[in-house]
């Protein structure tokens, strides 16, 4: 594993450069009807220059082409979104990106009018925490009422988005793809869960030799993702995922271990401190019901009540004051303690 740092941006680039990884994805995720109109074997990667016109170079946006059954292609605009907050702008953004990626075809290849344009399906794949809210059609941006005739000259683009973390544990375990256990190691709810994701993944590869060759990016990604959970890391990364998985699971375990130890540590020390703390009330309590008796005599139920039910600060308080109070309301006035 290199020494260099890496970001989700990077690897997940990395991740969908593969043609088997991009596959698996659309297989785990798309809708079947849609899939079966689509030539998955003659998927290829289509180089793009139209981040250049945009003033900005994205890593996380891949454009693929796919052959259809019926005759032609469709292209694949990937977005890999992995921004803090959810784009609310990214139906637009598919927009701007399927008019750029048009032009770009109509320039390179010289089509003509006649030809007509080629379908493009728009994916938004997120690993956010906050859950995808965002419009997924352009016509949901524009300020237009409901029925008004302008709506036939306005741009309609939708993008299908794929929010990881939007799908329970048990509906990833259920998906025998890659892709659903990437969205498990990118969203799991404890360290145990993290490694439990790495030893499917180690699984899948040896009953699919043949599949895309990321198993070192999910080496890294397990890596990554047990020092986001503060699991003390490892003091050599070994070269193989199955290594890492092993070598992981006994961290965890020991990591778990030492959680419950601290745990019962700090259980045990606050059961000390309230057990301090309850003495130290009872014998306020007692002190000060016995200078009050010393002092007013036979004391009213009220007075007894209101000792017994008192904070350690209170009763503090009282004690000191009933050693120059006249009377039990002198001591025991609404503003005697703040």
């Amino acid at each position: 594993m290199s020494d260099e740092p890496f970001d989700s941006d990077s690897l997940y680039h990395r991740f969908f450069s593969h043609p088997g990884m991009v596959v698996d994805l659309l297989m785990a995720f798309l809708n079947p009807l849609l899939l079966a109109e689509l030539d998955l074997h003659g998927l290829r990667r289509h180089n793009t220059k139209f981040t250049a016109l945009l003033g900005q170079r994205r890593r996380g946006d891949v454009v693929w082409e796919i052959p259809t059954r019926s005759g032609g292609s469709i292209f694949l605009l990937l977005i890999l979104e992995f921004q803090s907050e959810v784009d609310e702008w990214m139906a637009l953004r598919v927009d701007v990106y399927t008019g750029l990626l048009y032009q770009q075809l109509v320039d390179e290849r010289k089509l003509k009018a006649r030809d007509g344009l080629p379908p493009v399906l728009a994916i938004t794949l997120y690993n956010g925490e906050p859950r995808w809210c965002a419009a997924t059609s352009l016509r949901e941006l524009i300020r237009l009422p409901k029925g008004t005739s302008l709506w036939h000259f306005q741009p309609d683009m939708h993008y299908h988005v794929i929010d990881e973390g939007a799908y329970s544990k048990e509906v990833l375990e259920e998906l025998p793809y890659l892709s659903a256990i990437l969205c498990r190691m990118e969203h799991p709810d404890s360290p145990e869960e993290l490694v439990r994701a790495g030893q499917d993944a180690a699984l899948w590869f040896e009953k699919h030799p043949e599949g895309p060759p990321v198993k070192e990016m999910f080496r890294d990604l397990l890596v990554v993702g047990l020092t986001k959970m503060k699991v003390e890391p490892l003091s050599r990364i070994p070269d193989t995922l199955q290594e890492v998985v092993m070598l992981s699971a006994a961290r965890v375990e020991k990591w778990a271990r030492e959680y419950e130890l601290r745990g019962e540590q700090r259980g045990e020390q606050r059961g000390e401190q309230r057990g301090e703390l309850k003495g130290r009330c009872e014998q306020a309590v007692s002190t000060l019901l016995l200078l009050l008796r010393g002092h007013f005599g036979e004391l009213p139920n009220w007075v007894e009540l209101k000792v017994k039910s008192a904070s350690l600060p209170e009763l503090e308080f009282w004690t000191l004051k009933t050693l120059t109070a006249k009377s039990l309301d002198e001591i025991f006035t609404p503003s005697s303690i703040h």
